[in-house]
């Protein structure tokens, strides 16, 4: 089950961003409390897979950049869809605010550039050590 985020769901969110193996965060601190906050009932928005009442995977979109800031599973419970199914709410949510096309970064060689690219991302370049993708609005 896909569901939008609520503030109680933060700390399993914490968790599973700090057990993904691949765009681990050099300083964890880095993301902080009120960056959950602001993507769940502030300027983004934030989905959650649940599996047997169980959050296995979250998805984050900023409205007021365009992009997906997040979007992680817990390890234990990856290659099942989740991805996928967490990425077209926020991309949805994107394109209903008015956004001609949706960015991303994430890490050269990982799974997740894969991901991006078999779902039909762009590669736009590099911005410092991450590559940019971009996912164009469709016609219509």
């Amino acid at each position: 089950m896909i569901r939008e985020a609520t503030l109680r769901d933060i700390p399993r969110l914490q968790v599973i961003r700090a057990a993904v193996r691949e765009n681990v965060l050099s300083n964890p601190g880095l993301v902080t409390l009120a960056d959950y906050e602001a993507h769940i009932v502030g300027h983004g928005r934030t989905w959650v897979a649940e599996v047997e009442g169980e959050i296995v995977g979250f998805s984050s979109a900023d409205g007021e950049r365009a992009t997906i800031w997040a979007l992680f599973v817990d390890p234990v419970h990856e290659a099942r869809g989740h991805g996928r199914r967490l990425l077209a709410p926020a991309v949805a949510w994107l394109w209903a605010r008015g956004a001609a096309q949706v960015g991303l970064s994430t890490g050269p060689g990982t799974r997740a550039e894969g991901f991006y690219r078999a779902a039909g991302w762009t590669n736009t370049g590099m911005a410092g050590p991450e590559l940019v993708f971009v996912l164009p609005r469709p016609p219509g």
